[in-house]
């Protein structure tokens, strides 16, 4: 029986709360740490849990539990600093996403957790949508041929009480902006599912309704893999009045998908040319409905790190896989920057590079 603690109670720690509980069998909570006590209380009572010990400081919770899996659900700007002390302190960490917000403390994690033979997990639990295991197992399977082109769709929508909730959302130190917070669950997903290796990219990005926040608000790119396909990005929070959908699209010589809804979580689209299954019946069963639109990937990405640990093995989403996920979005902020295609890959970038992109006006 794996112990784990869970640093930072706030908006997404009910995910990796449920997702313990239900993988009960092999791993339990022992301790939760958040700088606001209370957050942590409420997680308590919320979730009714037993013997749990309370820190508001991580580094006493390391010294004290020494807990086996530790999962980082801090502001993004944190997230390095103490998946980095995790590590060192011996213990598996699945780190919420972004797994940094520089390749270089990415790859300080990465390799960190190699010295220290720990597992390290980059929480992109998208991967984990019955909807997108279905179009991977088709993808392994050569059922699409030759990929042409896909397409990634994040029109969503965050207003100004969303960031006021937390001031580090937004700002080039603490997380970057729609595309690094919002939209880097389908980045990472176009990524995987078109062949990983990124040649170049052209983008455009820019603040238009959101005066208040230092980042962008809205990104375009055009993406060029190295197997000679393409892909598509947009993503945006401008959308009124409410979010309105993720999607993604895969175009293939003898296969064509699009998956969406809240959180690409169900196949709308199932068409290939060895017409081995029927559509609708694809669509009634992989479809999922989640409250919110953080699914239910959650419990799955747990019990394959569980299983990675046991192994000895690397998670299905490692820090490699988060890391390309970073570099994606770093290289689209560059692009756009610079006015000019961007080839991968990065040998360095960081979001503070951005300092200074948009106006900036807090008071608005």
């Amino acid at each position: 029986m794996l112990t784990y603690a869970l640093i930072g109670c706030g908006r997404i720690s009910p995910n990796h709360i449920a997702a313990v509980k239900n993988n009960a069998e092999k791993v339990h909570i022992t301790a939760l740490c958040d700088v606001d006590e209370q957050a942590a209380q409420a997680l308590v009572k919320r979730f009714a849990l037993q013997n749990i010990h309370i820190y508001t400081d991580y580094h006493l919770l390391l010294e004290k539990e020494h807990p086996d899996l530790v999962a980082i659900a801090l502001p993004s700007g944190l997230h390095a600093t103490v998946a980095y002390d995790c590590i060192i302190a011996g213990c598996h960490t699945i780190v919420e996403k972004p797994i940094a917000l520089s390749l270089a403390d990415a790859q300080r994690l990465i390799t960190a957790a190699e010295k220290a033979d720990v597992r390290l997990c980059a929480c992109h639990q998208n991967r984990f949508n019955k909807s997108i295991q279905q179009i991977r197992s088709a993808l392994e399977a050569g059922r699409f041929g030759r990929l042409f082109h896909g397409a990634a769709h994040i029109r969503w929508n965050r207003g100004k009480e969303y960031y006021k909730q937390a001031p580090w959302r937004g700002t080039w130190d603490g997380d970057g902006g729609a595309l690094m917070n919002q939209c880097i669950h389908n980045i990472d997903l176009l990524r995987w599912m078109m062949g990983d290796e990124v040649e170049e990219v052209v983008a455009y990005t820019d603040r238009l309704a959101h005066p208040f926040i230092e980042a962008e608000d809205l990104g375009l790119a055009l993406i060029r893999f190295k197997n000679g396909a393409y892909g598509l990005l947009e993503g945006t929070t401008n959308v009124f009045p409410q979010n309105l959908e993720e999607t993604l699209y895969l175009f293939g010589e003898t296969g064509t998908v699009k998956v969406g809804g809240k959180s690409v979580n169900k196949i709308e689209t199932w068409r290939f040319a060895d017409g081995k299954e029927d559509e609708e019946q694809v669509k009634a069963e992989f479809a999922e409905d989640p409250p919110n639109i953080y699914g239910f990937g959650h419990t799955p990405l747990y019990a394959d790190m569980i299983d990675a640990i046991e192994n000895h093995r690397a998670p299905a989403v490692d820090g490699a896989a988060g890391k390309r996920a970073l570099e994606l979005v770093l290289a689209v902020y560059k692009a756009a920057a610079l006015g000019r295609p961007v080839r991968l890959p990065l040998s360095d970038g960081s979001t503070q590079e951005f300092k200074g992109r948009f106006p900036f006006n807090p008071q608005a």
